[in-house]
């Protein structure tokens, strides 16, 4: 078993090293790069980036405006786009790969809605990204943002918003649509179970919602500090156990990679804090430290974790375990040899986890067979979880997307039964009335239609000679 988990550290190691693209010093710049503020007439400004309106996207749906914001408020959250029956945006996309989406959503006191009835699906790209039952149960939230990392392999990306009933809306206050840096994810990663660690590939084509972004052991990174624009949240809420544990922070360069994790796949802020185990005498400490996250069962999860080595005093000195929802996942991992021999240089490992009947998934470090005294026998600078799609496509449930479509009410069959009973009568009328007058005609010249009218020519209107 010990040379089986060798084999997957020099596996994910190769994988580290040879699937990430080069690292670029200059600022990402994304060839695809809509940012929409959705129900304004003007431009909007969030975080030195500008949001441009939607106001000509259809004269079906609603605009609203927050007439009293919070004035810290950013300006994106000040209007809405409301949806009385499906709508859809269409983004043309010249940059084929992974896109990051990004939904924002904030209600606002209004006179002209009743929040309770904000019920609705919303699609992307054929996946069923998000249900909504019940907005905040009425009451007035703070900003709500959704994340996906979708695969576009045509020319166009399109986001449905379908409400529930006739009696219900969607609504959606700004849109980001963003073409991906290459290396942000890998097609490969490593399955993990009870039983065995198997590949997993496949998985840059698949629809993954953004669930948990964490850096641990540092403050909060915002969308400023990060430059894909992410958030990420301090680790308090999830850090479970992990006594003698110790928060480290790192004032030195990080030293990004030609080939290893780039600084869009982790930004610097995480890189440089962490949680480490650290041994103070001649004895490995026996402890864990784990993070325990709320999951959903029924999906597997992508456990991406950041590992970078900002505490040894010297290269080949960490080793260490990493662990799964309890199950080994990674044995003595070096971070010497994930990095190419070099402190203060970022890594990452991937796994895929089936998320199961507890609700929860967890995540842990800690010293292994091969950790050394006086030294740090774990570390962890970061944490994201990201949900797949099921089996049907979809991130909220067992319905697709076609179904979520084909659900919305054409029509009330209580209406329609009244026009109908009318058209009849009136159609009846009519040959009635026709009748009459054709009686006191003598003769009316009339000539067929001939019956080898193609279908093309007759759609056209046009017989043939």
């Amino acid at each position: 078993m010990a040379f089986h988990y060798r084999n997957l550290s020099f596996f994910l190691s190769l994988l580290s090293l040879s699937t990430l693209s080069a690292l670029s010093l200059s600022a990402f710049s994304p060839v695809d790069n809509y940012l929409v503020d959705c129900g304004s007439t003007v431009d909007s400004t969030v975080d030195y980036r500008r949001f441009v309106p939607d106001s000509s996207i259809s004269a079906r749906s609603l605009s609203l405006r927050n007439e009293n914001p919070n004035p810290n408020s950013p300006q994106i959250y000040r209007t809405a786009r409301v949806f009385r029956q499906p709508s859809k945006y269409e983004f043309p996309i010249r940059d084929e790969g992974t896109h990051m989406v990004r939904l924002h959503f904030q209600s606002f006191n209004s006179c002209n809605l009743d929040w309770n009835s904000a019920q609705f699906h919303v699609l992307v790209n054929g996946f069923v990204a998000l249900k909504v039952s019940n907005f905040g149960g009425g009451d007035v939230l703070g900003p709500i943002v959704k994340e996906y990392l979708i695969w576009v392999g045509s020319g166009k990306l399109v986001i449905h918003f379908v409400p529930d009933k006739k009696s219900n809306f969607a609504f959606v206050n700004a849109i980001e649509v963003i073409s991906a840096p290459k290396d942000l994810i890998a097609d490969t990663a490593m399955f993990v179970n009870s039983e065995k660690v198997l590949g997993f590939d496949g998985l840059a084509k698949q629809a993954l919602q953004v669930v948990h972004r964490v850096n641990v052991g540092g403050p909060k990174v915002t969308p400023f500090n990060d430059s894909l624009w992410r958030t990420w949240i301090t680790d308090d809420e999830f850090f479970n156990s992990g006594f003698g544990s110790k928060r480290i922070y790192f004032g030195g360069r990080i030293k990004y990679q030609e080939g290893g994790a780039s600084r869009e796949v982790g930004p610097d802020n995480v890189y440089n804090s962490a949680r480490v185990i650290r041994s103070t005498n001649a004895s490995i400490p026996n402890m864990n430290m784990t993070w325990v996250f709320p999951a959903i069962g029924g999906y597997k999860y992508l456990v991406r974790m950041h590992f970078c080595d900002i505490a040894s005093i010297s290269l080949g000195l960490l080793y260490f375990n990493v662990y799964v929802n309890g199950n080994l996942a990674y044995e003595d991992l070096d971070l010497s040899k994930a990095t190419n021999y070099m402190l203060a240089s970022p890594f990452y490992a991937d796994f895929v986890v089936d998320g199961d009947d507890s609700d929860s998934l967890t995540v842990s470090v800690g010293p292994s067979n091969a950790s050394v005294p006086f030294a740090i026998d774990g570390i962890l600078n970061g944490i994201e979880i990201m949900k797949l799609n099921n089996s049907v496509g979809s991130l909220v449930g067992e319905h697709c997307a076609e179904w979520v479509l084909r659900s919305w009410p054409k029509a009330h069959v209580s209406l329609l039964v009244p026009l109908i009973a009318a058209a009849c009568v009136l159609l009846s009328l009519s040959v009635v009335t026709r009748r009459r007058i054709m009686k006191k005609k003598e003769f009316v010249a009339w000539t067929k239609l001939p019956v080898d009218v193609s279908e093309v020519n007759a759609k056209h209107g046009n017989t043939q000679p």
